[in-house]
């Protein structure tokens, strides 16, 4: 029997109110504030023998893309699915709530170590990879979990969170629908990443960081037609830091574009010394991409420095690009309409690399080095190559081949129609002063303004 409906027109009582405050509108799961309640009260009753308990954060992989693709409706109605199969899932006892957009959290009184967690953890993923049902289509989605046990990971409710966003942290930088359980290991590595960030933040306001360049070349001949701009960092206490460790981190921390408005600038000051028929290559991350001020941003520092627009193409990869479709579209679009040419990084090891180049307007190719570097041993990478090359002479695409560090390789390249070509065979990054003498030594237009010098 339902409960009785208040009146028309009548105030909600107290207890509707505190329902209502206490509930997620969308999913009818508990919010946050269930969540804080619960666990205080769990915490209350074991404070005498403080059994543990484990609380855990799913995250959804890929939401976002599916959200923008499909709509908010398609979106609310995931969710509400995903709300539906936790609360089918979770054993006796245990509360699902909604923490807060795509995350969902969960307390659970009978975990009381890594193990029984992480078995948790995975029973829920393959719960949640199954593909969902919006009517006239079907979508697939992963997630990744972090896991806190209390009271090790944390007494007070606040710390315990944290802990589990920890977790969730660490989960979402290992890649899709990974699973981690907080533990006095990751608060070190988190501990050391922070330190980490500090010290870039630092390296960037006092101009630390490095722009190295690495020439791109005509393969037939061998002479220079521009340089791809690399980030480079030598700190006095921790040495060299690899672009790999700190360039992510400035992602995922939320300060890329500091770094990459002073790498910009850098950049750009040195290529004023160029030729000017050379063009400087400059990447731009997945983080930028979704930023709708990054095109006014770049033609700004352009602008300053006084480095004509037409000589800059800027690098994109096909993920960073799918991260926010429509921003990046609106980005790539004032861009060109600056002059700025367009090239996509990594082509062939994304998913749908096809599709990218019918649904955005690029101007360059950048071939990957994982089929350039097997070109000479290995058919099929020869013929993916020679395939790329052909399809886009036919879609009037500029073609550069990553990674070349032979003789042979470059030769077969330039027997397949490849024109341009960067690699160690070519040169290594090197720092402006030692990529302006290169130039001097391989460029024709430099060597004759020496000689008139």
């Amino acid at each position: 029997m339902k409960p009785a409906t208040p009146p028309l027109g009548a105030s909600p009582s107290q207890h509707e109110l505190q329902t209502m405050a206490y509930t997620d509108p969308l999913t009818g799961l508990g919010n946050r504030y269930r969540l804080r309640d619960r666990v205080r009260q769990l915490a209350s009753e074991r404070a005498d023998d403080p059994a543990p308990f484990t609380i855990g954060i799913a995250n959804l992989d890929g939401f976002k893309p599916i959200n923008d693709l499909f709509g908010t409706a398609a979106g609310d109605e995931i969710l509400c699915q995903v709300a539906h199969r936790l609360k089918a899932c979770i054993p006796d006892g245990a509360t699902v709530t909604r923490h807060d957009g795509d995350e969902f959290a969960f307390i659970l009184p009978l975990v009381f170590e890594r193990g029984g967690a992480e078995k948790i953890g995975q029973m829920m993923r393959e719960v949640l990879s199954a593909p969902y049902d919006l009517g006239d289509r079907n979508v697939r989605l992963s997630a990744s979990f972090g896991f806190a046990v209390y009271p090790f990971a944390g007494e007070e409710f606040e710390d315990l969170l944290k802990s589990a966003e920890t977790a969730l942290y660490r989960s979402k930088r290992r890649g899709r629908g990974q699973i981690t359980v907080y533990s006095q290991e990751i608060a070190l590595e988190m501990k050391r990443a922070t330190q980490l960030e500090q010290t870039l933040r630092n390296a960037i306001i006092t101009d630390a960081v490095d722009v190295h360049f690495q020439p791109i070349v005509r393969i037939s001949d061998g002479v220079p037609v521009g340089f791809e701009a690399l980030a480079r960092w030598i700190d006095p206490d921790l040495g060299f830091v690899s672009p790999s460790v700190f360039v992510p981190l400035a992602e995922e921390r939320g300060f890329i574009d500091m770094l990459s408005e002073t790498l910009l600038r850098k950049a750009a000051e040195a290529a004023l010394s160029w030729p000017r028929d050379m063009f400087l290559s400059f990447n731009l991350s997945s983080a930028q991409l979704m930023d709708p001020g990054t095109a006014g941003n770049i033609l700004t520092i352009l602008r300053r420095v006084g480095l004509d627009p037409n000589r800059v193409e800027m690098e994109i990869t096909e993920t960073a690009v799918m991260t926010s479709a429509d921003t990046a579209h609106k980005i790539i679009a004032d861009l060109r309409a600056a002059g700025v040419r367009i090239s996509l990084d990594d082509f062939g090891t994304g998913q749908s690399s096809l599709g990218r180049l019918r649904d955005f307007t690029f101007d360059k190719v950048k071939i990957d080095r994982a089929f350039v570097s097997r070109i000479a041993t290995d058919r099929a990478s020869e013929h993916i190559i020679r395939a790329i090359i052909t399809m886009c002479d036919g879609l009037d695409l500029t073609v550069v081949a990553e990674g070349i560090e032979t003789d042979i390789e470059a030769m077969m390249l330039k027997a397949l129609g490849c024109k341009l070509g960067q690699g160690y065979l070519f040169g290594k990054p090197t720092d402006a002063a030692t990529a302006l003498a290169y130039l001097e030594s391989n460029h024709p237009e430099a060597r004759l303004r020496e000689r008139m010098e």
